[in-house]
């Protein structure tokens, strides 16, 4: 049975203005990524990585006579009011004078930093004072020094308000170099129609259950797919080795060869999940929540073995012309009340502490979500896929790809 969305509800509404486009959709560039483009990621950048730096200070001195910063960010990733204002980004400029030049040119880690390597190796300024990139690209801009560090004398809520969870992550200890804007799980969608009303609430049941065999899929982007195998191997992602990575491939090819799996999708996996087409699926929350708006009868597990939690991360790049400016930004950002504003209407994890009381009053169906707005238990099963050095990076890739594309 399907349900008519509550309009009244900023997320409902949301969902229906996006048509269920999840900023995810993004990342199947990754898995067309070429090996020799991987394997050029390795040279280390001049632009001058940290805040110390005399390039950066005479930055800061900028910041505070031009009352501008410019931010890119991935498509339908911010609130939107039904006139397409973005009220938050309104509420930060009457707050500060700053005004804010917004764009949505960041479609896929790979191809943005693309763009902008060539001008941060130069030691250029890439026109841009601050981005948002998942985990992994973190991972790669700190190690080749293309990131500055966060002064938090300038940014005094998200030092108080990020949540304990992503305070220390593997790829940026102490969080020097980033911060969360939103995150996310992947864990198991599944159509109870198409799977003889059965839950599917682990990757060994996905991959081996002959009841689903050639209706269920699995993710392109590496780290989320092998992330889940790994964990239901016993391995922590903070910490598995090569021969560790070796054993979850193995496990991806063998469901494969057996014909357990229909295929690998970015999240085009939606429409034919709520459809019944795919019976399961390795998911993102964002994407299962948008589909519970129509179809509430859709399951979502976050499998007992652990599950990934993936970050998209605010960064300064080096050479930034506003960074002081880029920080209040941010600063902003990590005000539970404007957290919760974004939060009703892009359907992630808010990583801003007191969030959750301010969606209460904005909406209170939305803060009751798990996936939205999950239990300490339900994150301390969360794992961060590590950082991955230059020469395992290509490695992986490869050897994922042979699967994805073979």
């Amino acid at each position: 049975m399907t349900r008519t969305p509550d309009l009244t509800s900023p997320a409902a509404r949301a969902a229906l203005a996006r048509g269920l486009v999840s900023r995810r959709t993004a990342l199947l560039g990754f898995a067309g990524l070429s090996v020799a483009a991987l394997s050029a990621c390795g040279s280390e950048g001049t632009g001058g990585g940290t805040a110390t730096g005399g390039a950066a200070a005479t930055q800061e001195d900028l910041s505070d006579s031009e009352k501008v910063v410019n931010w890119s960010n991935w498509p339908e990733y911010i609130d939107v009011d039904d006139a397409g204002n973005r009220p938050s980004l309104e509420a930060f400029t009457a707050a500060t004078g700053i005004a804010v030049n917004y764009t949505e040119d960041y479609n896929d880690n790979d191809e943005f930093y693309a763009k902008v390597r060539p001008l941060l190796e130069a030691g250029q300024d890439t026109g841009r004072d601050v981005w948002c990139s998942t985990d992994w690209m973190v991972a790669r801009l700190i190690r080749q020094g293309y990131v500055q560090e966060l002064d938090y004398a300038n940014m005094p809520n998200a030092e108080a308000n990020l949540v304990e969870s992503l305070s220390e992550v593997e790829f940026d200890q102490g969080r020097r170099f980033s911060l969360p804007w939103q995150s996310g799980f992947a864990g198991i969608g599944y159509n109870p129609a198409a799977t003889g009303g059965r839950a599917v609430e682990s990757m060994d049941q996905l991959l081996n259950d002959p009841a689903l065999k050639g209706r269920v899929t699995l993710l392109t982007e590496m780290r989320d797919t092998v992330g889940l195998v790994l964990m239901e191997l016993g391995k922590s992602l903070d910490s598995f080795t090569t021969e560790d990575f070796d054993e979850a491939i193995a496990v991806i090819q063998d469901a494969k060869d057996r014909g357990q799996l229909q295929g690998f999708t970015g999240n085009e996996y939606t429409q034919p999940l709520a459809s019944g087409d795919i019976a399961a699926c390795v998911a993102w929350t964002g994407d299962v929540v948008q589909l519970q708006f129509d179809n509430p009868d859709l399951g979502y597990a976050l499998p007992e073995k652990g599950f990934t939690l993936w970050s998209d991360n605010f960064v300064i790049p080096a050479m930034a012309k506003h960074k002081k400016n880029a920080e209040l930004l941010i600063d902003h950002y990590y005000d539970p009340q404007v957290m919760a504003e974004v939060a009703a209407w892009v359907n992630y994890i808010p990583p801003v502490q007191g969030t959750t009381e301010a969606l209460v009053e904005l909406d209170p169906e939305l803060a009751e979500n798990p996936l939205i707005v999950p239990t300490d238990e339900v994150l301390s099963r969360a794992q961060v896929f590590r950082g991955l050095s230059n020469e395992e990076e290509t490695d992986f890739n490869a050897k994922y790809q042979a699967i994805v594309v073979g």
